[in-house]
């Protein structure tokens, strides 16, 4: 009878634990977190489409498919790379300056917990992220280099610049413990990418025929399309960034479409005022500069200084486009520079400015919340990232030289890369 009581005893405890744990796994990974996660890695996944649309509509018609086929085949590339080893040189044990190779191959990834998410969705999420961002280097070069030297270009900067960068703002390097805040890539994605994308272009020179002749959009529907398709995707790409369907979440949603409007209104009314005519390239131009804006402040900053930001966010943009690059004379073919560099940067600064506490309080007070600390630490890191994408492009891009071809010859390049690359048309 004794022994039937401690071995019921003990069958007792051995349930109330195994119904605790089940109960702590089930607070521990939240469904509707998980859902909005990954529904929000769909929809930057969809960025990225939109983006071959966005570029390919620009370029001429002899090198659309060209053009397209570079984001298409990144999304391969980058996702192959991206669980091999990228993951975990991001998001791995911290290292200091770069993260531990405990999670190659996403070992150990199964069963573990980021937030209220199993680790799987941020990897996914995190993913397109990485997929996206060299993707659009590939619009300040465009129409002027070969497929084979652009593939080693684009796997070698989402190793050496990419993921580390991705892990000093997000992966507990020392940007992030600086205090620089960065809510979904404005110095991981779009700082780093057109400094990139500028250095890039500079090093392969500019279009045969620039500045001697139109070098005109063969198919501006197209790049409505794909601007369409990135400003739909890009409230995964904000307010994803939350990590679950909560108030932050909807905070980013609210912000991001607050600073896209104002981003097209900005851009449109400034080419009013100086061409005569707003034009629908200038419009959708400044939706994606407001996006960019907002992006670093999506989770930091309220609704109406989202119109701010969106609003200067468009009109430095338009005037990087419209009267920077044609003094300087570069040939950044799709503006990516213009828009991703210029507008990453004006939205790292303006997070210093209008982020508050009271929209997210894991963040900082801005200047105009009565605190500089914040601001300080956005400069140092916009400084620091632009001379990392600089000097790390250059080190890279003259890597590929030596090992092979960049350009290709003025008779292929007056062809069109469609034929000389792919051996294909996109028009017949």
């Amino acid at each position: 009878m004794y022994l039937c009581r401690v071995l019921g005893t003990l069958l007792g405890a051995m349930l109330i634990c195994s119904v605790g744990f089940g109960a702590e796994e089930a607070v521990a990974i939240d469904s509707g977190d998980t859902a909005w996660v990954l529904a929000s890695a769909a929809l930057v996944f969809f960025m990225t489409p939109g983006l071959a649309f966005f570029y390919g509509g620009m370029v001429r018609s002899k090198n659309v498919l060209s053009t397209m086929m570079q984001s298409f085949f990144i999304i391969a590339l980058i996702s192959v790379q991206w669980i091999l080893i990228g993951y975990t040189l991001a998001f791995g044990t911290s290292g200091g300056l770069i993260g531990g190779l405990d999670k190659m191959g996403l070992a150990g990834v199964s069963n573990s917990v980021v937030g209220t998410v199993p680790e799987y969705a941020f990897v996914a999420f995190q993913c397109m992220f990485a997929v996206i961002t060299p993707a659009l280097i590939t619009g300040a070069f465009a129409e002027r280099i070969r497929f084979a030297p652009l593939t080693l270009f684009i796997l070698l900067w989402a190793l050496l610049i990419y993921n580390p960068m991705a892990h000093w703002v997000w992966g507990g390097g020392w940007i992030e413990e600086l205090g620089a805040l960065d809510f979904a890539g404005g110095l991981v994605i779009h700082i780093l990418s057109g400094v990139s994308g500028l250095v890039a272009a500079l090093m392969i020179g500019k279009r045969k025929g620039y500045g001697e002749m139109p070098i005109l959009p063969h198919n501006l529907p197209y790049t409505i399309l794909g601007a369409s398709m990135l400003w739909f995707g890009w409230f995964g790409f904000n307010a994803g960034s939350a990590l679950g369907a909560n108030e932050l979440a909807a905070n980013a949603f609210v912000t991001t479409q607050a600073a896209t409007a104002a981003g097209v209104l900005g851009w449109s009314f400034m080419e009013w005022i100086r061409q005569g005519k707003p034009t629908a390239l200038g419009a959708v131009s400044g939706a994606i500069a407001g996006l960019v804006a907002i992006t670093p402040a999506a989770g930091f900053v309220a609704p109406v200084s989202a119109i701010w930001i969106g609003l200067v966010g468009g009109l430095v943009c338009y005037f990087a486009v419209a009267v920077i690059k044609g003094k300087l004379g570069y040939d950044d073919s799709l503006d990516a520079f213009g828009i991703h560099g210029f507008g990453g940067i004006w939205g790292a600064i303006a997070t210093g400015l209008w982020a508050t506490v009271e929209v997210n309080a894991d963040g900082a007070n801005g200047l105009f919340y009565g605190e500089s600390a914040l601001l300080t630490a956005q400069l140092i890191s916009v400084v620091f990232t632009i001379v990392f994408a600089a000097v790390g492009t250059v080190a890279l891009l003259s890597i590929v030289k030596w090992v092979m071809k960049i350009r290709p010859t003025d008779s292929e390049e007056v062809i069109g890369l469609d034929i000389t690359e792919h051996g294909e048309r996109a028009y017949n």
